[in-house]
């Protein structure tokens, strides 16, 4: 059953900021740091999970094996990213039914043709509004609570312009998407406008180094935006520190910068051991 606690934030004009997680650690880490939202990012899991590109390459049984061990292991509600739905109509029923089952809170349906690409990446081509239209209806209908949201997001912003793109926007929320997600505006002025012209709740994708203006959360929440999502924010930092790692440990025959990492005991506590000594105390055989 999907946690109400986001819908009642967004109702209750709470802006929402949301770090990306790609995997279990990740999203360990993140469930508890009080964020009111993870967001479980398509390109970082795909990375994570395959070593590939976010390029149309996960199937739906991959991405929701991956999405429903983190909503197990984890309290805080989670949006998921589930690209175009995973084919036509019946699929997008059967990809809804599914994220709900798992635990998912909100799941976003993107409008670009398969295979689908990083929206931050070039050559990224739209279906007809009418075939999104009625993939969010689908969506709509085939969730089993309203308190699982439905964000419905258009790319056609870097190939037919803002204004198509707003126009999809608004056509997506009259079929029944919950949260618009306008993606890869260029300029702060774009985000402006998109704010003024869309009256659904927003949500931003800030992409360290993507196409959009990185703003801080109180701006995004005067122009009009309800949530802000960070999807690389974690995978970025953790490939950063491991190149330092790894770099340090080749170059000197030991690891000289355990300052920079976390200690073994308070990664055991992380994952988990503490109960599992726990545990053993209590039943295991001396």
């Amino acid at each position: 059953m999907a946690s109400p606690a986001l819908k009642t934030s967004i109702e209750a004009r709470e802006f929402i900021v949301a770090p990306g997680v790609y995997d279990l650690i990740s999203a360990l880490m993140a469930d508890r740091m009080g964020f009111k939202a993870l967001y479980v990012t398509g390109y970082g899991t795909v990375a994570s999970a395959l070593g590939l590109p976010d390029a149309g390459l996960a199937t739906y049984t991959e991405m929701i094996d991956r999405i429903g061990c983190i909503c197990r292991m984890t309290k805080t509600p989670v949006i998921a990213d589930a690209d175009t739905g995973y084919g036509g109509l019946l699929n997008v029923r059967h990809t809804v039914r599914g994220y709900e089952a798992a635990g998912v809170t909100a799941i976003q349906i993107e409008d670009q043709e398969f295979p689908k690409k990083c929206g931050h990446t070039p050559n990224r081509r739209v279906v007809p509004m009418a075939d999104m239209v009625r993939k969010i209806k689908v969506a709509s209908d085939s969730r089993s609570s309203r308190d699982f949201l439905i964000v419905a997001r258009t790319d056609a912003r870097t190939s037919l312009g803002l204004d198509e793109a707003l126009r999809r926007g608004e056509a997506y929320a009259e079929a029944g998407a919950d949260i618009v997600f306008i993606e890869s505006p260029e300029t702060e002025a774009e985000m402006v406008d998109i704010g003024r012209r869309i009256k659904t709740p927003l949500v931003a994708n800030m992409v360290n180094g993507g196409r959009t203006p990185m703003l801080p959360a109180k701006r995004l929440a005067e122009i009009g935006f309800s949530l802000a999502i960070f999807p690389a924010v974690g995978f970025l930092a953790t490939a950063k520190a491991l190149e330092t790692a790894y770099a340090d440990l080749r170059d000197n025959g030991t690891t000289t910068l355990s300052d920079t990492m976390f200690s073994f005991a308070e990664f055991n506590k992380l994952i988990g051991f503490e109960d599992v000594w726990a545990f053993e105390r209590r039943y295991a055989e001396t």
